[in-house]
């Protein structure tokens, strides 16, 4: 799905907060919405005061929403650089397009992963036979300095591990949790799973050495004690939290290793300076194929906002 172009700016891989234990490190965030193609969605990250979590660095809660086989999903061709795309749905299916000739429709419970590495370009669109509701999450990734200038690349996993944990059942779309290990790639060390909560309280195990936040998809939950109506970000030097919901309930968890590298990030680029993320504006305003390549969609090709810094 696309940035909306909105936030821009330096982010700081710096500003992971050190835990001191259960309840402490955390910081409940508001999400905006934002206007991605035809839906409005839900933002949690990037935020003003949290821009990344680990090497996460965007989240787009969409739905749920109902859709046709012709419509409701209907973003045309637009570049990346610099970053994964992690597509999750809970409901409904998506057709992915991308210069890399893929194809692949997903479903519930699958994770399709594009790596942009130097520049791609993919499209989003209704199946042509679904219809129904649509519900699922949009997450980026940001690629490390020694990936990110490599190939483009796309899979699709139909099958993804599950495991009990407590009284909850996880979903692995990438990393490792209770010896459950997710195939999708990671270039630095990431968590993203799918936590579907009974009634009542779960500890869930965490690395220490990750920051994690916790995504309310479903449901009302609270993060050791606190309600948390959308997200909350936990710090480092945590080893466990409680999530507790009155009735059942679904989260995302995602957590990483600070990345340590300072990212510059704006539209649907993520780079390091101002020159890049402007050079990259401009070759897909010329529609420079060497670069970003083309998808075969009828859908029409989405142009980039002006910068903030100008064009030269």
């Amino acid at each position: 799905m696309a940035h909306d172009g909105r936030v821009s700016g330096p982010v700081s891989t710096d500003s992971a907060v050190t835990s001191d234990g259960p309840g402490s490190g955390l910081e409940v965030l508001e999400p905006r919405e934002a206007q991605v193609g035809p839906m409005t969605v839900q933002r949690v990250l990037p935020r003003r005061q949290r821009r990344t979590v680990g090497a996460w660095c965007f989240v787009d809660l969409f739905g749920p929403a109902l859709v046709d086989e012709a419509a409701g999903i209907d973003i045309g061709p637009h570049p990346h650089t610099g970053l994964h795309t992690v597509t999750y749905l809970l409901d409904g299916q998506v057709l992915h397009r991308d210069s890399l000739g893929s194809e692949q429709v997903i479903t519930p419970g699958q994770v399709n992963l594009m790596t942009a590495g130097s520049g791609v370009v993919h499209a989003e669109e209704p199946t042509g036979h679904y219809r129904g509701a649509l519900h699922g999450v949009q997450l980026w990734v940001a690629q490390p300095e020694s990936t990110r200038h490599g190939g483009a690349a796309f899979e699709h996993h139909p099958e993804l591990p599950q495991v009990d944990v407590g009284d909850a059942q996880a979903t692995l779309l990438v990393g490792e949790l209770a010896n459950a290990v997710s195939p999708a790639r990671q270039d630095t060390p990431l968590l993203g799973a799918d936590l579907r909560l009974q009634p009542g309280s779960t500890t869930i195990p965490l690395r220490s050495t990750y920051e994690h936040l916790v995504v309310v998809l479903a449901g009302h939950v609270q993060v050791d004690g606190q309600p948390v109506a959308t997200a909350a970000y936990l710090g480092l030097g945590r080893e466990q939290v409680e999530l507790t919901a009155p009735e059942q309930a679904t989260v995302l968890l995602l957590g990483g290793e600070p990345l340590g590298e300072e990212l510059l990030m704006w539209w649907n680029f993520v780079g390091r300076s101002r020159d890049e993320l402007v050079q990259a504006a401009r070759q897909w305003a010329a529609d420079d194929v060497d670069r970003f390549g083309r998808v075969s969609t009828n859908l029409g090709r989405v142009a980039a906002p002006p910068t903030p810094w100008g064009t030269s």
